[in-house]
């Protein structure tokens, strides 16, 4: 009797196959063959003999079946659906590269978008309104009510944290809390290219905070990367018509605690065995920072946010209210977008990309406040930028092992 085959998703199965004389009684059951279509050899694992054979893809196996002491009966398995079930896991693989790799351009696009709108509006507001610590309380209340809301709806998964767990993140919170407030007070001091050709400094803080908490000593290519950082920031400065020290220090101290932040991070997500993902541990830092700057606005600046004082200082109080509010979405969506792609590449591309991003803030800034750049500062600008780019492709080349 014939046996009936069955095939299902590129998998061809043989059931057990009936024979002329009963062998309950004198050996082992006849064999079951399971063959799953896969563009590499096939192996095939006869339950029964023992034994298995490996052939090519076109034909996986031709072995002859034992009955009792009687003529050999052969059989023969093809793997008809072998081609068409290869061809169809290509195409598949094809279009998922194809959406991937739409989806992480778009990615790229809306970080650099959001990023451009929020400098705008922040720089707006911090132009008529200047309470720094003010305007970014303002952004994290912003990006607060924008966790909890995702948090509310299951548009993200709730953490549940411990606390101990809150405890290795506070440090974290305080260094992103002091990083963008060091940011807005730079912005409100200098121009925003100014202020982004400086922070373009943060490869220099990193690499000598992580040789001090660390151990992550740089290699000779990383320094000699640095030196067109400094000097283009340097020569950057000294041209600068905006220049002012409160300006550049604080955009200075935005580098030092923004960079001592990651590095705890690093420290953070190693220690821990439950470690969180980024976008999670983002919220978190984002909250806590809000609940942390609160009471020194408040004890700093006192209440300036509200509709009488805006007035009476002769704002526009709609306009205030709706570019703050901009300004803080953007900032929020901008950063957890950035934690987005970092999840999908390399921390290189990832830096590689902020590169870039940090070009576009620029250009895009200097283009919309017509802020006037003469040739010698935009050539420290762009020799800068050039020793980011360099940094970010020489941090991945790791230093050669001592022979011993």
């Amino acid at each position: 009797m014939q046996a009936a085959v069955a095939i299902s998703g590129g998998c061809i199965t043989l059931p057990r196959l009936a024979t002329r004389r009963s062998l309950a009684s004198s050996g082992p059951s006849p064999p079951a063959i399971s063959i799953s279509a896969s563009s590499k050899p096939i192996a095939l694992n006869f339950k029964g003999f023992g034994s298995s054979i490996l052939r090519s893809p076109s034909i996986c196996a031709v072995f002859p079946r034992r009955n009792g002491g009687e003529r050999s009966d052969l059989v023969v398995v093809r793997a008809a659906a072998e081609e068409a079930a290869g061809a169809g896991e290509v195409e598949v693989k094809k279009v998922g590269n194809v959406g991937e790799t739409l989806q992480l351009g778009l990615l790229f696009g809306l970080w650099y978008l959001f990023n451009i709108y929020f400098n705008i509006y922040n720089k707006q507001v911090l132009k008529v309104f200047h309470f720094p610590v003010t305007v970014t309380v303002v952004e994290f209340a912003v990006g607060t009510l924008f966790v909890l809301l995702m948090w509310t709806f299951n548009l993200y998964k709730r953490p549940k944290i411990t606390g101990a767990q809150l405890g290795a993140i506070l440090p974290l919170a305080v260094g992103h809390m002091l990083g963008n407030l060091f940011t807005n007070m730079s912005l409100g001091k200098v121009a925003v290219s100014f202020t982004h050709t400086i922070k373009a400094m943060e490869p220099f803080f990193s690499v000598i905070l992580s040789a001090m908490f660390l151990g992550e000593m740089p290699t000779s290519w990383v320094v000699l990367s640095l030196l067109p950082i400094v000097g283009g920031v340097a020569l950057a400065s000294v041209t600068e018509a905006s220049f002012n020290w409160a300006g550049f220090t604080s955009a200075m101290a935005s580098n030092l605690t923004n960079q001592s932040r990651n590095v705890f991070s690093k420290k953070f997500m190693v220690k821990k065995e439950e470690s969180l993902d980024n976008i999670t541990l983002f919220s978190i830092i984002t909250i806590m920072s809000f609940f942390l700057l609160a009471p020194a606005a408040i004890f700093m600046e006192g209440i300036k946010f509200t509709p009488t004082y805006l007035e009476a200082a002769g704002l526009n109080v709609k306009q205030v209210y709706t570019r703050s509010l901009l300004a803080g979405l953007c900032f929020h969506a901008y950063q957890q977008v950035s934690y987005m792609i970092l999840q999908r590449v390399s921390p290189v591309t990832h830096s590689v990309g902020n590169c870039v991003k940090r070009v576009v803030v620029i250009i895009s800034s200097v283009i919309f406040f017509q802020t006037p750049v003469s040739p010698i500062n935009s050539l420290g600008t762009g020799i800068t930028l050039a020793g980011v780019f360099l940094y970010s492709r020489v941090k991945r080349i790791k230093p050669r092992a001592k022979a011993t």
